[in-house]
């Protein structure tokens, strides 16, 4: 690869897009330039209404190196308990398309300026450099890893994908990049954080990025890695086929977040897991420190204080119904919460949901972390404690006491924060999270 590639990312979609360009922008089909305040709306027959016209689809190139637009009623934190909307601004060029009844916005921009905004979307501006270095380098992967693994998808379209098998008493799903098919990765915690340059980058993030361009990791046969990280892994690394499509990755292996990687026990096993998880065992992510937290976590992350281990308590009937409306199954009342089977970092990958009218198994993490919480569980590293029971013998309060924030696979955001502040480098801090793999850069 001799120069780093353009990428598309789905910035929102809506029956509706306004956009305001504060520069000129060029329109390819109409060959005109334009400024100010833009309306696009759908348009029955899947097409684009713009200045009274209907198209299939709009491309607009900036007029000028620095040219920007913005965007309003972005969402961010889509189904997530910090959701909330923005009115964001972005550079390069974009696309308006049609998807289903509705418009979608992409924003085409280099690689290199995509990750200047990640690094300052995902964490603070402001953090350590070394920290800034290493989550440069592993967006950087992840990405192109993704576009990699969309063009071997494409190349095989014959053969059917399937990230979902349901049976009359299973239901196992994962939540992942081939959920978007026309554009390479979306602007939200569903890939990656991407807010254009509404979060001010700084000289910092400007030298982590220039520092190592076109700098990836690999695995041991040279292949990009599916670099993925999380805000807390609540102390041991989750496995890549535990979270999503079963395939193993060497380099995603279950290790200890601390010094003494390999020290830490078999978290598969219920009575292990319960202990730890209702433990606070040593890590480099059980920090309370407020100024490395402040390095990971923006203003709407710091909402969140309680990430290592945290507690969740619902009635019986606040359960059954909040089951009952996110799973669309009416499991009737709520008899137990078993767990099935349980990652190496101590989360559930199947969980069953015992009720007076249904009895199913739920799986991977993330279907479990949106099953039980109006928006998503922190994660699903947790055991299950009742207290009292009714008249007819059914629990009437679940406690939850979980572990960690998000999958736990790969980089831990507060771990990694905790390491540059000890003096780490990046690449030791990458050697830790990314065991096995190589630094190899692409152009």
């Amino acid at each position: 690869m001799d120069k780093q590639p353009d990428i598309q990312v789905g910035i929102v979609s809506a029956s509706e897009l306004r956009l305001d360009l504060l520069q000129e922008y060029h329109n390819q089909q109409t060959e005109s330039s334009v400024r100010g305040p833009q309306t696009f709306a759908y348009a029955p027959g899947g097409k684009v209404e713009w200045q009274g016209k209907l198209y299939d689809s709009l491309f607009f190139a900036p007029g000028e190196h620095n040219a920007a637009f913005e965007v309003a009623d972005v969402v961010i934190g889509v189904n997530f308990h910090w959701e909330r909307r923005e009115t964001q601004r972005f550079k390069g060029s974009f696309r308006i398309i049609v998807e289903g009844d509705r418009l979608t916005l992409v924003n085409v921009l280099p690689v290199e300026d995509y990750l200047m905004s990640v690094i300052s979307s995902e964490m603070s501006a402001t953090a350590n450099e070394e920290f800034l270095k290493a989550h440069a380098v592993i967006s950087r992967s992840w990405l192109l890893a993704q576009i990699d693994k969309n063009k071997k998808l494409c190349s095989k379209e014959k053969e059917q994908f399937c990230s979902c098998t349901k049976t009359e008493t299973e239901l196992v799903k994962w939540y992942d990049r081939e959920d978007h098919v026309n554009f390479d990765v979306c602007a939200d915690d569903h890939c990656q954080r991407y807010q254009g340059i509404t979060r001010q980058s700084t000289p910092t993030v400007e030298k982590a990025v220039d520092a190592t361009r076109g700098l990836v990791l690999t695995d041991n046969d040279g292949n990009l890695c599916d670099a993925r990280f999380s805000k807390c892994c609540g102390g041991v690394f989750e496995q890549f086929e535990n979270c999503w499509e079963p395939v193993h990755f060497h380099y995603l292996e279950a290790l200890r977040d601390g010094a003494d990687e390999k020290n830490f026990p078999d978290l598969t096993v219920e009575e292990n897991a319960r202990e730890w998880i209702l433990g606070r065992p040593e890590a480099y992510c059980n920090t309370s420190d407020a100024e490395i937290l402040g390095q990971v976590l923006n203003n709407y992350d710091q909402e969140t204080s309680d990430f290592y281990r945290w507690t969740v308590r619902y009635s019986q009937a606040e359960l059954a119904n909040l089951i009952k409306e996110r799973s669309g199954i009416d499991f009737g009342a709520i008899k137990a919460l078993e767990p099935v089977e349980r990652g190496t970092s101590g989360r559930l990958v199947k969980l069953r949901i015992v009720g007076s009218e249904k009895t199913m198994t739920i799986g991977k993490e993330l279907e479990i972390r949106r099953t039980l919480s109006t928006s998503h569980l922190y994660s699903s590293a947790f055991i299950v404690e009742t207290e009292g029971t009714d008249a007819n013998g059914l629990p009437e309060t679940f406690v939850l006491h979980g572990a960690g924030w998000g999958h736990g696979v790969g980089l831990c955001q507060i771990g990694a924060a905790v390491m540059s502040a000890q003096g780490k480098t990046f690449s030791e801090i990458l050697a830790h999270y990314f065991p096995g793999s190589s630094l190899k850069t692409l152009y």
